[in-house]
């Protein structure tokens, strides 16, 4: 007999040989051997550099940004259609990848396609045997795997991840040089700049040193986020491309065409990735500004012929899409949030199509939207204001950042949003009969020990909490907050005495067979004798 811990190991062990032969089926169907193809030790064998990024990347110059929840499979295809050479999938957070073998199939195992390539797998991580088994899992499924060191966001901050692992460089240097030991495909690095330029080109030639095989530059800190994003430097990113040997592709600043040119004549990197740029306008890469119409129709198409994808990207992703003209059909906006279908959302996308086409035939096609420089139906980028200037004694005020980080104004027809916060107002907007004014609100009797509300109908005329307390202590009940102390009590002594009384009997009946108690009625012998007939012989 096996033990527990042989059978759970020889199930491990399977299921590594069924994945292994899984993945060696998915490469024998990317590289079918033709005559005169590389032998298999040829193919393996981990390109570096610019030979990876000549070979396995194609050269690859116009590339899409790994965006989380926004860059899954239908919108890279989206993406490749109209011209990005290489994509990145969504961030994947390393450890959940190595644990949860449902992440792993709703996330990379389910999304394999032959079009979906170049592809680069994104991963962020800060244990370097966590980031090196989950590379693992994914490196048959691409063709590179990327270490994200350039996420500036507060869940970052507190997974310990991204942009805010710039400072320890030991770290990273183990993490990127053990990945670049134990896998079989290049290993590769996001990262953001510093405000130091002779440190933002020291960081890059470490990560250059440990093993990395190309960088993607954001030249914005990490600091540089929301409201306060600003310029992106490409000072900085002209001075990591002359300073380390590798390729650098360019993040920052891309929002057309022209733009994308103007990157690579000034920093001389190999590629330009974007990432807004590219959301509010799939067709960015063949220098095009198409309906939004076209773009949504043709989305949906894919997400329709490459299930499954979550209905919340889709969402996102119209809602980058038609941007612009939301602001206009605010009506239309609601139901595009409330719908809870991709036909509903196709819906939403085809009434915008109508009242656009309906301008057009209005002849408002000229006219353009605020400071858009196109019609709001028309894909363009979207601008964030500047942030306002610092006051006078180089102290900003609590007042001048909300200023800079104010959003859109809700419409309130009654003036009573005034008092409310924004959140309070959204929901407002979503309740209209739910009453937000704190002074209409009923003023409920506070606790007497701990000044919570008590309940109305309480017992002892406390909070549900102090009252759990009070009457499991004094064994009472309390209707009102659905506690039976007492009823249980006193069921559970019944049913106790019961027990007793039902064990005396029982002590008593010996005594009545040695002649205590009632005489037994004489048995019948007739009754015995038809008993012992059918007894078998």
């Amino acid at each position: 007999m096996k033990s527990k811990e042989e059978e759970e190991e020889e199930d491990v062990s399977y299921r590594r040989y069924f994945a292994v032969t899984h993945a060696r089926k998915v490469l024998r169907q990317r590289f079918p051997t033709k005559p005169g193809a590389l032998q298999r030790n040829q193919l393996m064998a981990k390109l570096q550099g610019f030979e990876f990024w000549k070979k396995t990347l194609k050269e690859a110059c116009f590339v899409v940004a790994p965006m989380v929840d926004q860059s899954e499979l239908a919108w890279r295809l989206l993406s490749r259609r109209h011209g990005a050479q290489l994509c990145y999938t969504p961030m994947f957070h390393a450890q959940v990848f190595v644990r949860d073998a449902n992440y792993r199939r709703d996330n990379l195992y389910n999304e394999v396609c032959e079009e979906d390539r170049p592809l680069i797998t994104q991963f962020c991580a800060n244990d370097p045997e966590v980031f090196v088994q989950a590379a693992l899992l994914a490196q048959d499924y691409c063709d590179a795997i990327d270490l994200n060191l350039g996420c500036p966001q507060m869940i970052a901050k507190r997974g310990h991840y991204g942009a805010f692992l710039q400072d320890e460089w030991e770290l990273l240097e183990k993490m990127v040089r053990l990945a670049n030991e134990k896998l079989s495909v290049p290993i590769t690095c996001k990262i953001r700049v510093f405000k130091e330029l002779e440190k933002t080109v020291r960081y890059a030639r470490m990560l250059e040193k440990a093993g990395c095989q190309l960088l993607t530059v954001h030249g914005r800190t990490k600091e540089q986020k929301g409201a306060m994003t600003g310029i992106a430097s490409w000072e900085h990113i002209k001075a990591v491309r002359q300073a380390v040997n590798i390729p650098v592709f360019a993040n920052g600043n891309i929002q057309h065409l022209s733009d994308l040119k103007s990157c690579l004549q000034e920093t001389g990197v190999q590629g330009v990735m974007s990432a807004e740029g590219n959301l509010h306008n799939p067709a960015l890469f063949e220098g095009r500004s198409p309906p939004v119409w076209e773009m949504a129709e043709e989305y949906l198409e894919v997400v329709r012929k490459y299930p499954p994808c979550s209905l919340s990207y889709v969402r996102a992703h119209l809602f980058k899409l038609w941007h612009h003209t939301l602001q206009i059909h605010q009506d239309l906006r609601e139901d595009l949030a409330k719908v809870k279908t991709l036909d509903g959302l196709a819906d939403v996308s085809k009434q915008l199509k109508q009242r656009c086409q309906e301008e057009i035939a209005r002849g408002t096609d000229a006219k353009k939207s605020g400071d858009l420089p196109f019609p709001h139906w028309i894909c363009q980028p979207y601008v964030r204001p500047a942030p306002k200037e610092p006051v006078a004694n180089g102290n900003q005020t609590s007042e001048v950042k909300k200023t800079v980080c104010q959003k859109r104004a809700l419409e309130d027809s009654d003036g009573a949003g005034e008092t409310l916060s924004k959140n309070k107002q959204k929901k407002r907007s979503r309740n209209p009969k739910k009453n937000f004014s704190p002074e209409q609100k009923p003023k409920y009797i506070k606790c007497e020990q701990c000044g919570n509300p008590k309940g109305n109908k309480c017992v002892f005329s406390l909070c549900r909490g102090c009252c759990k307390k009070k009457a499991f202590k004094e064994v009472a009940d309390c209707p009102s907050h659905g506690l039976r102390f007492k009823t249980k009590a006193d069921k559970r002594k019944a049913e106790e005495e019961e027990r007793k009384e039902n064990e005396e009997l029982d002590g008593s009946a010996p005594e009545m067979k040695k002649g205590g108690g009632s005489p037994q009625p004489l048995a019948d012998p007739h009754a015995e004798l038809q008993q012992q007939t059918q007894l078998p012989v």
